[in-house]
Parts: structure tokens; sequence; C-alpha cells
């Protein structure tokens, strides 16, 4: 039974890791395309202005 309960466990944080690592790579992806986004949009601006 403590066998199940230490490879329960390790499983548990083995999957905890695996999704915060998956989150953080999801919130730099969003940060990266937005402020890519914006410099697009700004060099459109500029270019249609000029």
């Amino acid at each position: 039974m403590i066998n199940f309960i230490n490879t329960f466990l390790s499983q548990i944080i083995l999957m905890v890791i695996i999704v915060a690592v998956a989150g953080a790579g999801t919130g730099i992806g969003i940060t990266w395309a937005k402020k890519k986004n914006a410099q697009a949009a700004a060099s459109v601006d500029e270019s249609s202005t000029k």
C-alpha cells in the first residue's frame, strides 16, 4: 500500500510539473505574440502616415 501511495504521489508531482511548464510556455507565447502584433501594427501605422 505504501508503494502505491509513493508511486501515485510521484506521478501527481510529475503531472504538476508538466502542467506548470506548459502553462509557462503558453503564457510566454501569448506575450510574444501580442508584442509581435503590436510592433506589426505600429509599423503599418508609420508606413500609412508617411
